[in-house]
């Protein structure tokens, strides 16, 4: 069932399963919403977790005609949500938000236990010439490009298809109808406009502070870099020493929580298995 929590400048949407154990709340990437972890929350919630899911601002259900959508915005969207719920809790975040959940849990340390970030944008991001040699990384950034230049739909589903190399999920057909669905919503491809033109230099500049542990999970066929596997070994290098540790998913691109949710959610039971020890 879908609730809503009033912040300042708008309204989160957000849907909590699971009646007791430890919190963790789940961000997805930007053009998505709640149903990116359509398959993780349910093995979270059976594995003895509180499990609540939210729409990024101007996603899903969540209001649009936010005045920033920048990391730090978001952060502030999940300290508000971890708050209100009664946490701490262990932040999950892909993509652009990995980098809010880095920020939320400088910020906010006395709320956040541990951080996930899956594929994350937290850093800087440096392009050079030479990347372009990369075909899946070329491809990738072209439809990006596309759809924060154009607002097109249809480039954002080409870049979906790239950003899921070889398995796509059984409910892929209806899914990315979905997706599409809901950027044509009043308002919402702008959204997606708006993140996909704003730097993750805010959630880098707080990595040194961050001081419970984190786990990067990284598809090994991310698109979004050159090296997936190097991106994920400087967020660690930039985190406080003994903080970081990295997990690559084989075969997985920018969405190893789809693609691959078995072999994700192992990394992840791990990992906070040892945390709670």
């Amino acid at each position: 069932m879908t609730e809503f929590l009033n912040v300042d400048g708008g309204t989160i949407a957000y849907e909590v399963t699971g009646l007791t154990g430890p919190l963790v709340v789940l961000a997805h990437g930007m053009g998505d919403s709640r149903e990116a972890y359509r398959f993780l929350a349910p093995a979270l919630v059976e594995a003895g977790y509180r499990v609540a899911a939210v729409d990024l601002r101007g996603h899903g259900e969540s209001s649009v005609g936010w005045a920033s959508y920048t990391r730090t915005a978001i952060a502030g969207d999940l300290i508000a949500l971890v708050r209100h719920l009664g946490g701490p809790a262990v932040l999950v975040g892909h993509s652009i938000s990995g980098g809010a959940a880095t920020i939320a849990a400088a910020k906010a340390p006395e709320l956040v236990t541990a951080l996930v970030e899956l594929g994350p944008f937290t850093r800087k991001q440096q392009i050079r010439l030479g990347d372009l040699r990369v075909a899946a990384y070329r491809r990738g950034a072209t439809h990006l490009m596309g759809t924060t230049i154009l607002g097109s739909t249809r480039q954002w589903a080409k870049y979906l298809d790239v950003a899921y190399p070889g398995v796509k999920p059984a409910d892929w057909d209806v899914r990315m109808k979905q997706i599409t669905a809901m950027l044509q919503e009043p308002g919402r491809m702008k959204v997606l406009q708006a993140m996909g033109k704003i730097s993750p230099v805010d959630a880098g500049e707080q990595l040194g502070n961050v001081t419970c542990p984190v786990l990067i999970v990284q598809g090994s066929l991310d698109p979004d870099w050159v090296s997936p596997r190097a991106e994920g070994e400087a967020i660690v290098a930039d985190l406080p020493a003994g903080l970081g540790r990295l997990k690559m998913i084989d075969g997985a691109g920018h969405y190893p929580h789809v693609q691959y949710p078995q072999q994700t959610l192992a990394a992840i039971l791990r990992f906070l298995g040892g945390v709670r020890a």
